[in-house]
């Protein structure tokens, strides 16, 4: 009589796991769609192209975000024309969706994870990117763009390199 229930118990004990593994693994799918959805759904509306050539008409410098960077992949890209100026920084272009964007001015151009920690330090913060087709982004008074080369996109919640521009 033994063998039976020894086999019952099993089946029982694997059909727990079973259901445990699965509800956990649609659990973990669930949130990761959320993470890449939600900025998506939440995101302001874009400004227009109109807009952006209106605000960027007196920049003092351009670049251009490319997909082709060292740390740039198929989930962090961008790419487009991107102009500075004392006021405003705005790409008229695409980002890869995400959360948590930030704007920064790098010293140095960079485009992997590694120089990016590596020269945190020396970068200033302009701002958060809320959209990911075209942005304007205020810069804060008291910022010298001369003393910076390359504008940064960078996910600070996951530190993770999006993209970067070199405008002088």
């Amino acid at each position: 009589m033994s063998g039976p229930i020894v086999i019952g118990s099993l089946m029982k004990v694997k059909n727990i796991i079973t259901l445990l593994v699965t509800h956990l693994s649609v659990g973990v799918f669930g949130v990761a769609l959320g993470i890449y959805l939600l900025p998506i759904l939440t995101a302001p509306t874009p400004p227009t192209e109109s807009e952006i050539n209106k605000i960027s008409s007196h920049a003092q410098y351009s670049g251009s975000f490319t997909k082709d960077l060292k740390d740039s992949d198929a989930f962090h890209w961008g790419e487009g024309q991107v102009w500075i100026d004392s006021d405003y920084i705005t790409l008229m272009g695409r980002l890869a969706p995400g959360p948590d964007y930030k704007l920064y001015l790098s010293p140095e151009f960079i485009e992997t994870e590694v120089d990016f920690n590596r020269l945190k330090t020396e970068m200033v913060l302009v701002g958060d990117v809320k959209t990911f087709d075209n942005f304007a982004v205020k810069v804060p008074q008291g910022i010298d763009l001369s003393r910076y080369n390359t504008v940064i996109v960078w996910c600070e919640a996951f530190g993770e390199f999006i993209t970067s521009a070199k405008y002088q």
